[in-house]
């Protein structure tokens, strides 16, 4: 199942994807794709739903009809840093004995189409494809073994980042990470049932049609189940928290030389069974 969120930034109504790429109307049956929908018992009562049954909303989804972010009310959204070797050693990093955690602010996230914007003073804006994890059941202590009950379902991230805001100016690496319009999530929440082999999924980014980063999520240092335990350890997780899993190598600041975004330039992701996002760069207002 394929769940979304659609209209105009800010007033989006619940929505799924369809097996003919037809948005069908759900906020007859759930307010938001949030909170208590995303729990076992909400997602398997959409599940139970024919989705002919449901409003056909006008327009084609990434075209003429916006999708915002694909789950509502998130209340964290969690980063994990350096999860692939290869991703480290391009940063000049050592991979780390445990996930490295950082926050994104909540009033980063964004549509997955929506443009991204420049922040004033920044001259190293960057790009970071990742695969992300949206919590249904809550919880903190979570065992591993457990932890994929836990999991509402898996969206595309571009965990966009400004390199010297992140690096240089004195701080945590939060200072770079959560700027407005810097976590475009979506197009949709794919749920496990539908996802398949979340450890092997293809990834891509390409920017102005050049292919920057190619990988797999085969390559991840620390896998899902273990985020989501890990990361339960430190703060109990909640129905819509995002854990953002990490980036395969290709990003712009580790270019010889380095490579950053500009004014008008697009960038497209994919991951494996997700879907596609399009952003493209403009100043800030």
């Amino acid at each position: 199942m394929k769940l979304l969120r659609y209209g105009p930034a800010g007033n989006e109504r619940p929505g799924l994807l369809d097996d003919n790429n037809q948005v069908r109307d759900l906020s007859g049956h759930v307010d938001d794709i949030a909170g208590s929908t995303l729990l076992p018992d909400g997602l398997k009562a959409l599940q139970g739903l024919d989705p002919n049954s449901l409003p056909a909303v006008p327009g084609t989804p990434q075209h003429d009809l916006r999708l915002g972010p694909c789950v509502g009310r998130v209340g964290k959204f969690i980063c994990i840093g350096l999860n692939y070797a290869d991703h480290a050693e391009e940063a000049g990093m050592p991979i780390p004995p445990e996930p490295v955690i950082f926050s994104k602010w909540t009033s980063s996230i964004s549509g997955p189409d929506d443009d991204v914007e420049l922040p004033r003073e920044s001259r190293k804006v960057d790009w970071e494809l990742e695969l992300a994890v949206v919590i249904g059941k809550g919880g903190r202590y979570i065992d591993e073994a457990d932890a994929l009950d836990h999991v509402a379902g898996f969206c595309i991230a571009n965990d966009v980042s400004e390199r010297e805001f992140q690096l240089e100016r004195a701080g945590t690496w939060d200072k770079g990470k959560g700027c407005d319009t810097f976590g475009p999530v979506g197009p949709w929440l794919v749920t496990p049932d539908e996802v398949g082999d979340f450890d092997n999924l293809a990834m891509w980014l390409d920017v102005d049609g050049h292919r920057y980063q190619e990988g797999s999520t085969s390559t991840m240092v620390f896998k899902v189940p273990h985020l989501i335990s890990y990361c339960s350890r430190f703060m109990s997780l909640q129905p819509g928290d995002i854990i953002s899993t990490g980036t395969p190598p290709g990003v712009g600041m580790g270019q010889k030389p380095p490579v950053y975004l500009g004014p008008g330039q697009v960038m497209r992701l994919h991951i494996q069974g997700l879907g596609n996002q399009t952003q493209t760069v403009r100043p800030a207002d």
